[in-house]
């Protein structure tokens, strides 16, 4: 019965990652998004990082820094590492620069839409705010529909295709491990990172906020150094390293022949599962910010693409090519890192992978979760019951333990596929919907000139329809 679905999936994601179709999407739609904000994604890099200490007006709200943080431990994860090393063993170490391409140039579609989530984000109760493209799909486009279908889309690919992928990364990661037993060791640690998510999610989304605030900074930070050291360790191989990512990369003849297996592809499918830019899922981090023009927040999730892959995607794939291991389609997944790291830092690298996979599974899989009661809220026009709640964390709980039993190519094709379907929608809108970012992004970048903290109303940027906030 499984292998019949993951073939149907298989199929269907194969189709949606012709050249053709997503690749093009996300290349063109990150380009025309670049053009528009004159490559915001350099020119105000350097203002993002300011951004990001800026505190919230009201004590509760949530700051520029905690929806970073809810959004990075979502984007930051086990593609990092799981991802990053699949992409190399089956596409070749070019995967490497075509994630970067991604997400230099996705670095602006991160930015297009989350601005827009600031703008239309919507007032709660208590007068914070929520929001994501289901509603300025709503708001802009009068499609209610189409935000319907999007937002389930969010909810499949979050609490399904990529929970369950997480699950089966980090389980994955203990098999090289002498204790490893195939039939049991996938159950008990299914079990017990199904356990740590209820009891986290259940405590509702302040803890949320409260742990990915803490342990996102401390391990990317530790990650980071980690990977230093071992470039140090095998710094007579890095213009060998070099020289087979570019390569492998622009060798166009190999890439045709075999497109969809090729370094281009799965470049992009990874570049894409890990930073998510343009899909349509940090926006509805974006919208909870308190911030006094959405422009800042839109800086700030352009700066959590580049922390993602410019620095830890790319961690990961110098850990693996400078150590001498070489990567082949059997060692694909955690393993490849682990023999690097053995192989550069002894029997230390393989415990330091599987804690660090640990560490990023589980933010990932709370992050992750964060967009999907928000997502069901905008479906059923209302916030969700206390009991709907409940069952939708229990229901995302048993996802988390059945994502550790069930076969590599499952998790994969469907994490692939469902974060197709939401490139296929929110690109296109985003670039149909853009002129109020970018009319943002000038009213910002006039006041910043008159060295004033940059205050938004919308009228004043020719925006028409009616806002919760910017009045």
């Amino acid at each position: 019965m499984l292998k019949s679905i993951n073939s149907v999936i298989n199929s269907i994601s194969g189709v949606l990652y012709e050249p053709w179709c997503v690749p093009l999407i996300l290349i063109l739609g990150g380009i025309y998004c670049s053009i528009r904000t004159k490559f915001v994604q350099f020119r105000l890099l350097g203002e993002s990082c300011k951004v990001i200490l800026e505190k919230p007006h009201e004590d509760n709200a949530v700051s520029s820094f905690g929806a970073l943080m809810v959004s990075t431990a979502s984007r930051v994860g086990t593609g990092n590492i799981i991802g990053v090393s699949t992409a190399i063993c089956l596409g070749g170490p070019g995967a490497v620069f075509w994630m970067w391409v991604i997400a230099l140039i996705g670095g602006a579609s991160a930015f297009i839409e989350s601005t827009l989530a600031q703008i239309y984000k919507k007032r709660d109760d208590d007068g914070s705010s929520y929001g994501g493209p289901s509603y300025y799909i709503e708001k802009v486009l009068k499609q209610r529909w189409l935000g319907i279908i999007f937002a389930v889309i969010v909810i499949l690919t979050y609490a399904v295709g990529y929970n369950a992928l997480a699950s089966y990364n980090l389980q994955s990661t203990f098999s090289g491990f002498s204790f490893y037993d195939a039939t049991k060791t996938p159950r008990v640690i299914g079990y017990i990172l199904a356990v740590l998510f209820a009891i986290c999610v259940l405590g509702g989304f302040k803890r949320l906020t409260k742990v990915t605030g803490v342990l996102v900074p401390i391990m990317g930070i530790v990650y980071i150094l980690v990977a230093i050291l071992v470039i140090i360790l095998n710094v007579n191989t890095i213009g060998l390293m070099f020289s087979n990512i570019f390569a492998s990369a622009f060798d166009f003849k190999a890439i045709f022949s075999g497109f969809t297996g090729s370094c281009l592809m799965l470049g992009i499918k990874r570049g894409l599962y890990s930073n998510e830019a343009g899909m349509g899922s940090a926006p509805n981090a974006a919208a909870t910010a308190d911030v006094s023009h959405p422009v800042k927040q839109g800086l700030v999730q352009m700066l959590s693409v580049f922390i993602d892959t410019i620095l830890i995607c790319t961690a990961t794939a110098f850990m693996c090519l400078s150590s001498g291991v070489v990567p082949t389609a059997d060692i694909a997944g955690a393993a490849y890192v682990q023999a690097s790291l053995q192989a550069s830092l002894g029997n230390f690298g393989p415990i330091f992978i599987a804690v660090s996979m640990s560490l990023f599974a589980f933010t990932t899989l709370i992050g992750n979760y964060s967009y999907c009661e928000g997502c069901l809220r905008y479906i059923l026009k209302k916030k969700p019951s206390k009991v709907t709640c409940i069952v939708m964390r229990i229901a995302a709980s048993v996802i988390v333990f059945l994502g550790a039993i069930v076969s590599m190519g499952l998790v994969w094709n469907t994490a692939d596929l469902l974060q197709a379907l939401m490139v296929i929608i929110n690109v296109p809108v985003i670039i149909i919907i853009a002129g109020p970012a970018i009319a943002a992004l000038k009213d910002y970048c006039r006041q910043r000139k008159e060295n004033i903290n940059p205050q938004f109303v919308a009228k004043n940027c020719g925006i028409k329809e009616e806002t919760d906030f910017w009045k």
